[in-house]
């Protein structure tokens, strides 16, 4: 038989829901994990790898009590059908944009004030123009409160810095960029003459409180210089406040240089010529490791890597 003749009559036996079973075996580990996500009992899990083991004519899977392990072929052909599937789920995709799918379907976001105030708005342009009749759900706060949410199921993913250890269980975290604490005074403050780190406790501050991710940061920035937490501060991660009060009084404003990209390019604020590379660190996209992501969720994510780019955010 004509081999390529004999490949066709191969893949016309292989289904979509062997190729499923198999990614989802090879993603979780165990038939049990990938059976409880796909909402199938472990006996027809087996029965769907059996079906397509015969189908190929060779052994994909090792079972053992420690879990699954590929053969060899299992190795090549498992990469083969993962690439399949999202082959399948842009084309989908691609087919429900192009009749203004998505209708009554949303995603939910919860994102630090950094984010919300410096990169949101044009990610959710970008994924106007991609799902255009989809909804967006966005919350904002600190990284605690919305740590819960994702917990929850409340949102879909949160977008901000790492926390701790603790804070950060099931959860998974991809870098998307790298942004560090600024501080940041009206044009017209009467430090800017002679900025110097004393300013920090000669004018009032408005500082990152206990809940907020840059503010074990900002502590190890401050001790590295021997300074302790300015005496006259205010603690706050309302940026609708701060921005105020900046704005009206002599106060010194740290803060992410996120929150205030706009207010420094446009010359609205002023950041003071101090070396904060020490606050520098990662800002990335967490999600629930037990939740797969859905077409909708993937769309915004590419709205994001877009907007990341667009803006040229550091992202080494």
């Amino acid at each position: 038989m004509n081999t390529d003749m004999g490949n066709y009559k191969l893949s016309r036996q292989v289904k979509i829901r062997h190729l499923q079973c198999l990614s989802e075996v090879v993603a979780r580990g165990s038939l049990k994990g990938a059976g409880d996500h796909l909402g199938l009992t472990q006996p027809a899990m087996s029965r769907t790898l059996k079906e397509l083991e015969e189908i190929l004519g060779t052994r994909l899977l090792l079972r053992s009590r420690a879990g699954v392990e590929l053969t060899e072929a299992g190795e090549v052909f498992s990469h083969f059908a993962r690439m399949s599937l999202a082959a399948l789920d842009h084309g989908l995709e691609g087919v429900d944009r192009s009749r203004g799918g998505f209708l009554q379907q949303e995603v939910t976001v919860g994102a630090l004030p950094s984010v919300a105030a410096g990169l949101l708005p044009k990610v959710a342009e970008g994924f106007r123009r991609l799902a255009p009749v989809a909804v967006l759900r966005l919350s904002d706060g600190p990284h605690g409160m919305l740590m819960d949410l994702l917990r929850s199921g409340a949102v879909n993913m949160v977008i901000g810095r790492m926390g701790d250890p603790a804070s950060m269980q099931g959860v998974s975290f991809t870098q998307l960029y790298t942004e560090e604490v600024v501080c940041v005074v009206r044009p017209e403050h009467p430090c800017l003459g002679a900025p110097d780190l004393s300013d920090l406790a000669r004018w009032p501050v408005i500082f990152p409180p206990t809940s907020a991710a840059i503010r074990p940061l900002v502590e190890r920035w401050l001790v590295s210089h021997g300074l302790s937490e300015p005496p006259q501060r205010i603690e706050t991660v309302s940026g609708a406040f701060a921005r105020v009060y900046a704005r009206d009084t002599d106060a010194i404003w740290m803060i992410s240089q996120g929150v205030v990209r706009q207010e420094l390019g446009d010359g609205r604020l002023v950041r003071l010529p101090f070396d904060t590379t020490l606050t520098k660190g990662p800002v990335g996209l967490m999600q629930r490791q037990d939740a797969a992501p859905a077409p909708l969720e993937r769309l915004f994510v590419k709205a994001l890597q877009q907007a990341i780019e667009a803006l040229d955010y550091e992202v080494t």
